[in-house]
């Protein structure tokens, strides 16, 4: 955010229900429910900025209801990131691994995310040297003040209803980034939704000794690079 603020960009964020900052239903704050936070809370930024269409970004299941808005509200979105997005995770190692606790996850709304989980996510792909020692604990300062839980319900669709995405529906321009190493997805599978979408503009690109959290590894620049040089890309001419 700050470093997209710091090139002149208006950003904005928002907890979901049941994170942070925000107070909780007490449901397990799935995609569904994401896309409903999603539209209570764009008209508030749009009656700020004056903006109608915005951009969007989303990592990991935020690039899941980044792109479920997309298709539930075109007319809100300009242009789209996708960030360690996951379509139908065939062939994936972490949402196999997400499959064995569907049943968990079905019937718990929170799951737990402590240190040692926090932790895990800079390692279970193999690759921790992506990303400096020090990113993980710093999160988990910031993190665990809030509590070591959070809801479930982006685990439980990972696990159980994907995809979650049909990419016909997605009509704005899109920019697929993937860390090469990244557990969460395979290039094939992200590859089938990148070529299903309609909008000629858009964009694939494979970041290198990088896993599943891009924003925080080490070749972050690269990701912030792709990103600014896709958002200011020239209005396409239509013939």
């Amino acid at each position: 955010m700050n470093v997209f603020a710091r090139y002149g960009y208006d950003v904005w964020t928002m907890d979901h229900d049941g994170y942070g900052y925000s107070g909780s239903s007490e449901n397990n704050s799935d995609i569904a429910s994401s896309v409903e936070d999603l539209r209570a809370a764009i008209p508030v930024v749009a009656r700020e900025t004056g903006q109608a269409k915005m951009h969007f970004y989303g990592t990991s299941s935020g690039a899941i209801r980044a792109g479920a808005f997309a298709q539930a509200e075109p007319e809100r979105v300009d242009r789209l990131v996708l960030v360690a997005f996951t379509y139908k995770g065939t062939g994936s190692p972490e949402i196999g691994r997400r499959e064995q606790q569907i049943e968990f996850y079905r019937n718990h709304n929170r799951r737990k995310r402590d240190a040692a989980m926090i932790r895990s996510i800079f390692a279970r792909d193999g690759h921790s040297g992506g990303y400096d020692a020090g990113v993980p604990e710093a999160i988990i300062a910031a993190e665990l003040k809030f509590g070591d839980e959070v809801p479930s319900g982006t685990y439980l669709d990972m696990a159980a209803n994907l995809p979650l995405v049909d990419p016909k529906k997605v009509l704005a321009p899109v920019l697929m980034v993937r860390g090469v190493h990244d557990g969460n997805s395979t290039t094939e599978d992200l590859l089938d939704f990148f070529q299903q979408l309609p909008n000629g503009d858009r964009q694939f690109i494979i970041l290198p000794h990088t896993a599943h959290s891009a924003g925080w590894s080490k070749n972050r620049h690269l990701l912030w690079y792709a990103t600014r040089n896709f958002l200011a890309a020239p209005r396409k001419h239509v013939p």
